[in-house]
């Protein structure tokens, strides 16, 4: 089989992908952005062919790509991994008569409002929410459902933009930072209180062949804006626990109701007193390389497992569910420049067993913003045969380990 990659060299785990291809068989040509010789030797050992292009998200100069390739022989496959390539790679999918994600399924999977009026229609239980580029509109939809509410792009990945308005104050300042005074589109949504999850699967044809549950502490808007807080992401091993069944029946609801065939996704999720509620899905694997803490965590290499879903049409493998995984991460005391660490080897000697890896960007290093990501600064990465123990060493860990920094 000849697969077509979008994007094999940033950010850096997308490396996986064209590798996991050609384990399983597959002929690999990549399209992306940089040029040919600054791919390692290694990336380039995994390809068949490349082209460059200006930007993998300019549909026609990605369609053109396809062309030339196509010119050359058979192509089998047009997959990408990254968010904001999934529609721009269905348009071009469907140009060039390849089978794969829909622009249909693409669109559902990228636009909030539309999104969720599909699932709200097929009984799937959403926030109230709407999509509008007017501030008026806005202001009716919140007087029609009541504060707090939640204001983001349409097309939003993660916490990226979004904003929590919980009185008619904070909703003028957050109608002018979205940029819906100025006409920018945005969705708009009722809050759902409760504890914020997600759901990943690895479907074919529709259908899940490896599912994931993760638990966010705190709520992804609480930790992208409050600095004291180091963030976990938690993998469980205790999916296969009844309580996880409503979660599984909604996710595969979810994939068959917005047409998802042969994909990983990325579903979120909030449980609190209204119950059950879906937040958001991408037709894409989740961010900041939580695919690695399901294979360390599974026995598995889910890269590999994708490539053969894309490639065979099948998998012959099954997750262990031996431990639960997670990541910390650790926040700089202040913007400005990183001098140092206390507590790490503390960590260390009480927990090296169980650390699977880190990061720890060395002194004089810029710091990044809080709202960069769960990997944007210091980061651990853990697991352990207990989820409760998991968590217990993840909380110890940030209660431990104190990245220090210097204003500029």
């Amino acid at each position: 089989m000849h697969v077509i990659f979008v994007e094999p060299a940033f950010p850096r785990n997308q490396r996986e992908f064209p590798r996991a291809l050609k384990a399983v068989g597959a002929k690999v040509t990549a399209i992306g952005e940089s040029p040919v010789h600054a791919l390692d030797a290694e990336l380039k050992g995994w390809l068949d062919g490349y082209e460059q292009i200006r930007s993998v998200t300019d549909v026609q100069a990605l369609h053109d790509a396809v062309k030339r390739i196509q010119a050359r022989g058979w192509v089998d496959r047009l997959e990408t991994t990254v968010e904001a390539h999934i529609e721009p790679a269905a348009k071009v999918r469907e140009a060039c008569n390849i089978p794969g994600t829909t622009t249909k399924t693409a669109f559902l999977c990228r636009d909030k409002p539309a999104m969720k009026e599909a699932l709200r229609a097929a009984g799937v239980s959403c926030a109230q929410s709407t999509g509008t580029s007017s501030a008026d509109e806005v202001r009716a939809f919140v007087k029609q459902v009541g504060f707090p509410v939640i204001l983001k792009p349409r097309a939003a990945a993660g916490a990226s933009g979004t904003y929590r308005a919980g009185d008619e104050a904070e909703l003028e300042r957050v109608i002018v930072e979205t940029g819906a005074s100025r006409g920018a589109p945005v969705a708009v949504e009722e809050f759902i209180e409760g504890h914020e999850g997600f759901y990943d699967t690895l479907s074919i044809e529709g259908r899940v062949v490896h599912d994931f549950a993760c638990h966010y502490f705190p709520n992804v808007l609480e930790a992208m804006r409050t600095r004291w807080i180091s963030p976990q992401i938690v993998v469980t091993n205790r999916i296969d626990d009844p309580s996880y069944d409503e979660v599984k029946q909604m996710g595969a609801k979810v994939v068959r109701e917005l047409g998802i065939g042969t994909s990983a996704t990325h579903m979120e999720w909030f449980f609190g007193p209204k119950g059950l509620k879906f937040s958001e899905i991408g037709c894409r694997p989740p961010g900041v390389r939580v695919w690695d803490l399901y294979g360390a965590a599974n026995d598995l290499d889910m890269y590999v497992e994708w490539a053969k879903a894309i490639v065979h049409g099948r998998t012959d493998s099954r997750p262990s569910r031996r431990f639960a995984a997670g990541m910390i991460a650790l926040r700089p005391e202040c913007d400005g420049v990183i001098t140092g660490y206390e507590g790490v080897e503390r960590m260390q000697q009480q927990f090296g067993r169980a650390i699977l890896d880190h990061h720890f960007p060395p002194a004089g290093t810029p710091t990044q913003s809080v709202g960069g990501g769960y990997m944007a600064n210091a980061w651990v990465r853990v697991r352990h045969p207990d989820y409760d123990e998991l968590r217990k060493i993840l909380n110890t860990i940030g209660e431990t380990v104190k990245v220090r920094a210097r204003p500029n």
